[in-house]
């Protein structure tokens, strides 16, 4: 199983030439980060946890051309927007492309994209087929995803887990059964956006207070706004077996 990093980003401090801060004028190529999403191989099959704005630049940066469903945290732009762009793994693979995603996600990926769900479709519009899922075990192409509903402040998220691997996003509170269902993962992303609190997300300190709750082998930091600082300076700083996660970053489990 081979999990990449397509973006571990925010909306919040993209880097652009208008903010003079330190992470956005880096050099480091570790601290340009797009939005937030991994790509999934796992028993020959590719999924994407979201589809935010720079979906289209992530699959074309990490070459991707098979893509076999869509997993779906939540509404958030940033992890919706680029869904227009599923339409040329449709033209390749001339098949609709499977969307996992609640009932409430699906009323927003609706409203935002009502031109793929019309009677009468436009040539070229994306070809999505929804899919529905609950805080239940659910398979995908034969593998098998267990999701985790988090709290984004007051919205309901999920996380998920495919084998020994767990992905969380956009966090700020997990109940104690939802986190039975990560124990034992060898590998735990979580969401870390700042060093000071924030209302819906983790801040660092309570994503290594997560950590060292649930002991995985090895975790990493994803959703970092730049208020959370440069990685490498982020990352000398922290315990050992946890990362600060990069656009590009390629792990094995």
């Amino acid at each position: 199983m081979k999990v990449t990093f397509l973006g571990t980003g925010t909306s919040q401090g993209i880097p652009v030439i208008a903010c003079p801060c330190e992470v956005c004028q880096s050099t480091n190529p570790k601290d340009k980060r797009l939005r937030t999403s991994v790509l999934i191989e796992v028993d020959g099959k590719n999924f994407v946890v979201d589809t935010g704005p720079d979906f289209r630049q992530q699959m074309l940066r990490e070459n991707v051309t098979k893509m076999d469903a869509v997993l779906m945290t939540h509404e958030h732009k940033d992890h919706i927007a680029g869904m227009d762009d599923v339409r040329a793994f449709n033209f390749i693979q001339r098949k609709d492309m499977e969307v996992y995603a609640s009932e409430r996600v699906q009323t927003a990926i609706k409203r935002e994209f009502y031109y793929a769900f019309e009677a009468v479709k436009y040539p070229g519009v994306p070809q999505i087929k929804l899919e529905t899922i609950t805080n239940t075990p659910f398979e995908v192409e034969g593998v098998k995803v267990i999701p985790i509903e988090v709290m984004h402040y007051k919205l309901p998220v999920f996380g998920f887990r495919i084998k020994d691997f767990t992905y969380i996003t956009d966090a700020n509170y997990i109940a104690e059964e939802e986190k039975e269902k990560i124990k034992g993962s060898k590998v735990l992303v979580v969401n870390a956006l700042r060093k000071e609190s924030h209302i819906s997300h983790f801040t660092l300190d309570q994503a290594l207070e997560l950590i060292d709750e649930l002991k995985p082998e090895r975790a990493y930091l994803t959703h970092l706004s730049h208020q959370m600082g440069l990685h490498d300076e982020v990352e000398k700083a922290l315990p050992e077996g946890v990362f600060v996660a990069y656009d590009t970053l390629k792990i094995s489990i």
